[in-house]
């Protein structure tokens, strides 16, 4: 009975997530050599590498993490949402005091030559508590009490992330927005919220003016948003890695000038390795590759989507929820970015953008998300 019980319940392992993955990590690497290697060669004493083997390493440490935690039971996670929310705070208000300053703005803390964001903990904090209580609270998150204690978890992190990163705060935002919105029955309220979002940014100018007159933004926010609006007029200020990314865009037609063919890369779009590499590979693979880029990502939000309707409970499913959150509203507010849709906010694209500390725990978010999926018991 034992053997037969065995072979009709199966363990399943989501490996075209896994392959999504792998594929997106190497993909990216391939084009943060390509993005990085002029600046590369002029900066680190011909090292046209030196971008590449440095994400590369990372990479590789975070896939054994990801693998190891795919193996975990993904329930421990919530015996540790509160020390998460205590040691994100913690680590926020320390960036706060003592963080690097890079570009006038405080985002990581650092240790010697080791430095990392906090905002990316804050993140994986954030999913796990919503997923805790969405779990707690049952059917009451339709009512007001229940939406209210989501809001004292999510709002006061993103505020105090949003201070030096708005793009981050924003994200730790749309995760808990995401999340509610898949919990709750009632939709409407939601609607509310995207329809104020829509007036919000059909009068971005005046608003972002005002906001900046009773000091709740910043004044390069507010250039920011004078740049999304008319870059040609602030070609100085803000406007000219916007031009030149659209210009990258322009130039790559539907096929592209060829890998490692990009011109705009070389000093034309700075730290094209990072927030802008999306232009990069438009004008090296062309209108093609970009869309292929985007068709993986949908394929990766699609595993995501069968994982969580699949989930053995709950709170699996929110964890997986709250991961596909974070990674679509990231891809879209990115590709937003370098089209000059929205305001340019400095988001990274996930898996492809340089940056040790983001594909580090973009790999632990990915482990969550397969441990999920290993709990799923196929009957035959």
């Amino acid at each position: 009975m034992a053997q037969e019980k065995r072979k009709r319940s199966q363990r399943f392992y989501d490996y075209s997530l896994l392959f999504a993955i792998v594929f997106l990590t190497i993909f990216g690497l391939i084009m943060i050599y390509s993005a990085s290697s002029y600046r590369a060669q002029i900066d680190y004493d011909g090292n046209a590498a030196y971008f590449m083997i440095r994400q590369g390493g990372i990479a590789a440490v975070g896939f054994v993490v990801m693998i190891i935690i795919s193996k975990m039971d993904y329930h421990w996670y919530a015996r540790f949402w509160q020390l998460g929310i205590l040691v994100s705070w913690a680590l926020m208000i320390a960036v706060s005091l003592v963080g690097r300053e890079v570009n006038g703005k405080k985002r990581w803390l650092g240790v010697g030559p080791v430095s990392f964001q906090p905002t990316e903990l804050v993140k994986i904090t954030v999913i796990v508590a919503m997923a805790v209580l969405i779990v707690r609270v049952g059917k009451d998150i339709d009512r007001f009490a229940g939406k209210f204690r989501a809001i004292l978890i999510v709002i006061p992190l993103a505020g105090i992330v949003a201070a030096n990163n708005l793009s981050s705060g924003i994200i730790i935002v749309g995760i808990g927005f995401v999340m509610m919105f898949v919990a709750c029955k009632k939709k409407w309220p939601f609607a509310l919220c995207v329809a104020a979002a829509g007036l919000v940014m059909g009068f971005a100018g005046p608003i972002g003016h005002f906001l900046t007159g009773i000091g709740l933004l910043k004044p390069y926010q507010l250039n920011r948003i004078n740049v999304w609006l008319s870059p040609e007029s602030y070609p100085m200020e803000g406007g000219f890695q916007v031009l030149q990314g659209l210009y990258a865009i322009g130039s790559g037609g539907m096929f592209g000038k060829g890998l490692g063919q990009s011109i705009q890369k070389m000093g034309f779009v700075p730290e094209a390795q990072n927030d802008m590499i999306f232009s990069i590979i438009c004008e090296e693979l062309g209108l093609f590759g970009a869309i292929s880029l985007i068709l993986i990502f949908m394929f990766m939000i699609y595993r995501f989507m069968i994982i969580a309707s699949n989930a053995p409970d709950l709170f699996g499913a929110m964890i997986v929820v709250g991961v596909m959150g974070h990674i679509a509203i990231q891809v879209i507010l990115n590709i937003a970015v370098v089209t000059n849709t929205i305001p340019n906010t400095g988001i990274t694209l996930p898996f492809i953008s340089y940056g040790g500390t983001s594909i580090l725990f973009l790999m632990i978010e990915m482990g969550m998300v397969l441990s999920v999926s290993n709990q799923i018991k196929l009957e035959k």
